[in-house]
């Protein structure tokens, strides 16, 4: 080889290799959700972990306003095995979905001895809900279950308390409106659209009759008398002029807004509206909110719906060590405490709701650990997001009332027979 070929070739070698050698920085890019998420309060965590560990950068993506939407973003990306993105966020129904898809890198190696006691420190639900096939495939986040929200100077102008049961949430509604003489005024506020939040709107009824729809070997075990019932008793509610007629429309944003704007006596919303309708500039309802336990039905007993945010490592990410340190510090009880205190988000970590900081600034934290804890899960399964689409899409059809909650019904029990045989 002549020594100009030689020199060429050494040249080569150290322009791919110097770099690294001097310390050139990992840039990592990550996939933090939509506005429900809260990406707004993750940049300043970010710049916490690159000041700690310097040699890595990290970029965040955002998108997607449902937990649909961003399940089928990621599903595009994933399914290519695009590199692209290292680490995302994904709902607390997704990990068995991504991990059969083999989309998730799993971390039992990367945690090593300290996988039991990483785990331990999380709500039992939540460590559960990441560990699939006795892999750990994510780590928990953040927590989340549904509230019912509720306008404490309305109630108190009319000497009215938080019902207990739906049909007395019926009965005050009415009362307040009647009382009120506002067009504007709904009496509940609560999902129907065709997206995951109409999951929870079917099964909180159902549920709370004391119905499973599996039983503990993951069958089917649809009562479908029962899911019936609980349709009907959504569309009472519109009959009875509490919930608007376009409920069917109705997605966990509006919801929000209409609380937020006064609309709404009542609303169905998750952990992370609590921030939004006392912080908000154009909050209306600044200091003038409640939140309690769910209602049940007559003779049952009050459910609440479990959600939350996990973060999983890309399977395809070519940085699974530095992205592996990025998700372990984004899931550490500091940042929980964080975002709890500065976003009312629900911590992964039980002491946190007895956290006397938190507790100053949330007090509705000093039972939203019970709730968080006692809440249902949505049934877990490799195709739940053809389990969403059945209860979602037949869930809205009926409030819609394009169909009866009997068709509704039937056609959710027959989709599932399918994907659960």
């Amino acid at each position: 080889m002549s020594l100009r070929k030689q020199i060429s070739m050494t040249l080569l070698v150290l322009s791919t290799t110097l770099p690294a050698a001097w310390g050139a920085d990992v840039q990592l890019r990550i996939f933090a959700g939509g506005a429900n998420q809260r990406p707004d309060l993750i940049r300043s965590l970010l710049d916490d972990f690159e000041r700690k560990n310097p040699g890595i950068k990290v970029q965040v993506e955002t998108g997607g306003a449902t937990s649909e939407l961003q399940r089928q973003y990621l599903g595009t990306v994933l399914g290519a095995r695009d590199s692209s993105i290292d680490a995302f966020v994904l709902d607390v129904v997704n990990p068995a979905q991504f991990a059969a898809a083999g989309w998730l890198e799993p971390l039992d190696a990367h945690l090593g001895a300290d996988k039991a006691n990483t785990l331990s420190r999380y709500l039992p639900a939540y460590a559960s809900a990441n560990s699939i096939g006795g892999k750990v495939v994510a780590l928990p986040y953040t927590a989340d279950a549904l509230f019912l929200y509720y306008r404490k100077d309305l109630l108190d102008k009319y000497k009215l308390p938080v019902p207990k049961t739906w049909a007395e949430l019926t009965e005050t509604a009415r009362k307040v409106q009647q009382g009120e003489k506002s067009a504007n005024l709904q009496g509940l506020s609560f999902q129907g659209a065709p997206i995951e939040g109409a999951v929870c709107t079917f099964l909180l009824p159902y549920w709370s009759e004391g119905k499973e729809l599996t039983d503990r070997e993951g069958r089917l075990t649809l009562d479908q008398a029962a899911a019936v019932r609980g349709l009907k008793g959504w569309l009472n509610q519109v009959d009875q002029g509490v919930t608007r007629r376009n409920v069917a429309e109705i997605k966990t944003g509006d919801t929000v807004n209409e609380f937020k704007a006064g609309q709404a006596l009542f609303a169905l919303n998750w952990g992370f509206a609590w921030d939004r309708l006392q912080s908000d500039a154009d909050s209306a309802v600044k200091g003038k909110v409640g939140v309690a336990v769910l209602p049940s039905v007559a003779g049952g007993k009050s459910v609440s719906c479990i959600g939350g945010w996990q973060w999983g490592v890309s399977a395809f990410s070519r940085h699974k060590a530095e992205t592996v340190k990025l998700v372990r510090y984004l899931t550490d009880k500091q940042v929980s405490r964080t975002l709890a205190v500065e976003g009312g988000i629900l911590p992964v970590f039980p002491e946190i709701y007895k956290d006397p900081e938190v507790l100053r600034k949330a007090p509705w934290f000093s039972f939203a650990g019970e709730v968080v804890e006692t809440a249902r899960a949505r049934p877990v399964h490799a195709r739940y997001s053809e389990v969403s689409d059945a209860l979602r899409t037949g869930t809205s059809a009926a409030l819609a009332r394009s169909v009866t909650p009997e068709q509704a019904v039937a056609d959710i029990a027959g989709r599932l027979r399918r994907i659960f045989r």
